[in-house]
């Protein structure tokens, strides 16, 4: 081949090359031109729907682009999770991820279909939300201090219920059994609405969970909350105190908070990455927003993706060794 040959061959591969870039990048720029869908890997109701549900909205408002929420439960929020991950990632199609499915269930199954880091790209860090421990309003306890000194004369007669097993609720409520010593029965559902309903029923004596999904049930009456998981107390719910302020030695520090957080498929573009990071950052900077989620517990965590990913990262590491030494498995 001649070197005008050489040339030639070599201009229409960069030509190729810079059409195929300019197609992508048009293509990046058009996005969103269809509707998104929100895997929620969890029941309606729960602290994951709401967040997904509202920021929704706003990536509607800011688009035009029609955003769909989809609940897929079961197994601990993996199911809906897998789903994500092998979806084509072109960034119609997200995931709600959350602490148990992006950081515990890897200790928790096996088996996990998904990895963690490998087949998610993440996108925003969302929301921060206590865990409130609330319990029936049958039960003889006033405080958390007086709740682990009950748990003590009792053990095993207790009842705790949770969004499913190996879920962040089933977490933190193992890991406040495992640094007070003491014993309850772990009852899993298929999210956590029908748990909040069954301890409001008095079919389980407590739960531990999301906030914003147990509070409403404590202004009317229908609970007892004794405490929440924040190393500070919530201002929209100042009346209830943290676990580390029950005076016991054994929850001085104790924080067990669960964290949500955007992430859609490996490969996702990272112009389209960059592009929802802003409009979800966008949104929940949105005094209306801003201002919902204190009023339910959560703590707004706008932040970059690679932030996001580092969180992902550090608390994959902090929870195996609770998962390891609370026995916790699939089932």
């Amino acid at each position: 081949m001649t070197a005008e040959k050489i040339r030639r061959a070599h201009l229409l591969v960069l030509g190729v090359a810079v059409l195929l870039v300019t197609a992508a990048n048009a293509a990046d720029n058009a996005y969103p031109n269809k509707p998104i869908r929100i895997v929620v890997p969890f029941t309606p109701g729960g602290s994951p729907d709401i967040l997904a549900r509202t920021i929704g909205q706003k990536l509607t408002e800011a688009t035009g682009a029609a955003v769909v929420v989809e609940n897929v439960p079961g197994a601990g929020g993996t199911i809906g999770a897998d789903r994500v991950a092998k979806a084509v990632p072109d960034g119609y199609t997200l995931l709600m991820g959350h602490i148990g499915t992006l950081a515990v269930a890897p200790a928790v199954y096996p088996q996990l279909p998904y990895d963690p880091i490998k087949s998610f790209a993440p996108v925003a860090w969302v929301a921060r939300v206590p865990n409130m421990m609330a319990v029936h309003p049958s039960m003889p306890v006033k405080n958390v201090a007086e709740l682990v000194n009950y748990l003590h004369a009792n053990p095993g007669k207790v009842n705790y219920g949770s969004g499913g097993n190996g879920s962040a609720a089933h977490l933190a409520t193992e890991y406040f059994k495992l640094v007070t010593q003491s014993n309850m029965m772990h009852v899993p559902y298929r999210g956590t609405v029908p748990a909040v309903t069954d301890t409001v029923a008095g079919q389980i004596q407590l739960v531990f969970t999301g906030a914003p999904a147990v509070y409403p049930m404590v202004k009317i009456g229908k609970l007892k909350a004794i405490g929440i998981s924040s190393p500070k107390r919530i201002e929209s719910m100042s009346e209830v105190p943290t676990l580390a302020e029950s005076g016991l030695k054994s929850l001085e520090g104790f924080e067990a908070d669960q964290w949500y957080g955007v992430v859609a498929p490996a490969g996702t573009p990272p112009a389209i990455v960059q592009k929802l990071n802003v409009l979800i950052n966008a949104s929940l900077n949105a005094p209306e927003v801003n201002a919902r989620l204190k009023s339910e517990g959560a703590f707004a965590a706008s932040t970059t993706p690679e932030v996001f990913g580092q969180l992902i990262q550090s608390e994959l590491k902090r929870w195996r060794p609770v998962v390891m030494t609370a026995n916790i498995k699939a089932e």
